[in-house]
């Protein structure tokens, strides 16, 4: 398995090849094979882009770990994973169609820009066939815009946003990921269990698409039920201190706090919620209560006791196998898998980074070719299992993956760091599907796949 980091954020371009969006000098090779970087010799060069700092920088480390892991499954290493229990059954330790698996890694930064730049990188100056990664939908949909450009794949990583797959979906794009409608789907039946219709919310939102969307799609679920949205507040994603943005919460007539944030955001910002007092709180006759439509266990980690009884939504949880059953088959693979190899469970974020690239793998392999139109057509309209989600579909009208919705609250006597949410349930599959017209995700054309040369 080899590793080279991009460190260079220099651009090569020329006139000739303006309509295809970037100037490859690999485009060179690539006008007598018919797409961008394609492989010619004995290795294929994989690029994984993730946010090593900033807000996401957690997350992204654990992409970066999954993406390794399944680097050295895909080339032989270790005990292969969940590609044992992947229904496909068509990856056997020689790599892609026999070539070694090497990549590159870069730093988004949780910029868009500096992810762009990162991406372009990997692929005008390392000769990446496919992109993956990112833990911020603003980073996914530029990344995605630029791999269309260039005609590669991109294998989305943790991005939530209804726009990655709605009105910024592209050809060349496929995300493995949930999204916020689901998540708000998935929660309103158990919000309204544990709080009842009569409610009014205090929205903390960040600001940028994936906010944006979380809130939309939550207030509709939750208005939905009959609660009142009292006021929807954006804060900047390089927000730290969110004091000045809680303590008007409790004079607002509210009593419920909605978090939509993420990451470091969302630990800073529940953290002062807590210190606020909103915890012991009483409005409206009622208790105080604070939902968070979107975590992990990183962020439950870092949140501590604060996140008790906090209730949100998952693209997965590690221990779902064991609680679920077999359904969930493949969880336990790449648990053990993981653990061995960094000695703690890994999170929803490593975990759909690891599938991505067993299914970028797969696709690969069932279409023969590296040709980006050849993979996308073998993604399209997939259903496959044993990848730790149950059952799973990639939608070909908008590329989304449609599966199951996990449903958690945070612990309130946690065993241990590793073990602070608990599964509320599993939504089926059938109570988070939309049409692809509706209008959280209308307003964009899926386009037609590019080759790039």
């Amino acid at each position: 398995m080899t590793k080279r980091h991009v460190t260079r954020r220099g651009v090569l371009r020329t006139s000739a090849l303006a309509g295809a969006g970037l100037a490859l000098p690999t485009y060179l090779r690539a006008q007598e094979s018919g797409f961008t970087n394609a492989p010619t010799g004995d290795t294929v060069t994989l690029g994984f882009n993730v946010p090593q700092t900033g807000p996401y920088a957690d997350e992204g480390a654990d992409e970066l770990r999954a993406f390794e892991l399944a680097v050295e499954h895909l080339n032989g290493g270790g005990d292969g994973g969940m590609m044992q229990t992947f229904s496909e059954q068509n990856l056997d330790g020689s790599g892609i169609l026999g070539k070694k698996v090497e990549y590159v890694t870069g730093d988004t930064q949780t910029k868009s820009d500096a992810a762009r730049a990162s991406a372009r990188s990997m692929i005008e100056k390392d000769g990446a066939v496919m992109i993956s990664g990112g833990s911020s939908s603003g980073v996914a949909i530029a990344v995605q815009g630029l791999c269309q450009e260039a005609g590669v794949i991109f294998m989305s990583g943790l991005t939530h946003s209804n726009d990655t797959t709605g009105k910024d979906k592209k050809a060349n794009g496929f995300r493995h990921f949930f999204n916020a409608y689901m998540s708000a789907a998935a929660l309103g039946p158990v919000l309204e269990g544990l709080y009842g219709t009569d409610r009014k919310a205090y929205h903390l939102t960040a600001d940028y698409t994936w906010g944006w969307s979380q809130q939309e799609s939550i207030q509709s679920a939750t208005e939905a039920l009959g609660w009142e949205t009292v006021e929807n507040v954006l804060t900047p994603l390089a927000q730290t201190d969110f004091s000045s943005y809680i303590a008007p919460v409790l004079q607002s007539g509210a009593d419920v706090l909605v978090l939509n944030h993420y990451g470091g955001n969302m630990v800073n910002s529940l953290t002062n919620a807590v210190q606020f007092g909103l915890r012991e709180a009483q409005a409206n006759g009622k208790d105080f209560q604070i939902v968070v439509p979107l975590y992990s266990e990183l962020m439950a980690r870092g949140a501590g006791e604060n996140i008790a009884g906090i209730p949100g939504s998952q693209n997965w949880d590690w221990k779902i196998e064991n609680q679920l059953g077999e359904r969930y088959k493949g969880t336990n693979a790449f648990v053990q898998s993981f653990g061995k190899k960094y000695g703690f469970p890994p999170s929803q974020a490593a975990h759909t980074c690891y599938a991505q690239t067993l299914l970028y793998a797969d696709a690969v392999t069932r279409a023969g070719s590296f040709n980006p139109c050849a993979i996308a057509e073998a993604l399209e309209d997939f259903e496959f299992d044993g990848l730790g989600n149950g059952p799973t579909l990639y939608r070909a009208a908008d590329h989304q993956c449609f599966k199951d919705v996990v449903v958690v609250r945070g612990k309130e006597n946690p065993e241990d760091e590793f073990d602070l949410v608990e599964i509320v349930e599993a939504t089926p599959v059938e109570q988070v599907t939309y049409e692809p017209d509706h209008p959280m995700f209308s307003g964009g054309s899926l386009g037609s796949c590019n080759a790039g040369a």
